[in-house]
């Protein structure tokens, strides 16, 4: 979502991580919860659907980073699927 369109409630728990060189993850430091993904300076943030109360009206629309998933895991909706 466009960064300038977030409104954290409870910021005062929010924690980041740096998880790699160019991206850092959010989650909440009391329960540990993922939250968030960012790569700073950049327009946009993305935001976990878990972090939201149902009903979300939300839908997937692809699937990402497929090329590293768990060789248990079947992807068998249809949608498009990224290796990364």
């Amino acid at each position: 979502v466009p960064r300038e369109a977030v409104t954290i409630s409870g910021a005062d728990s929010l924690s980041w991580y740096q998880s790699s060189e160019k991206v850092r993850r959010g989650f909440c430091s009391t329960c540990g919860s993922f939250l968030l993904w960012d790569v700073p300076g950049r327009s946009k943030i993305a935001i976990a659907l878990g972090a939201f109360d149902a009903p979300t009206g939300a839908h997937i629309e692809k699937h990402i980073f497929v090329g590293s998933k768990g060789d248990y895991y079947q992807i068998a909706d249809g949608l498009p699927q990224n290796l990364e």
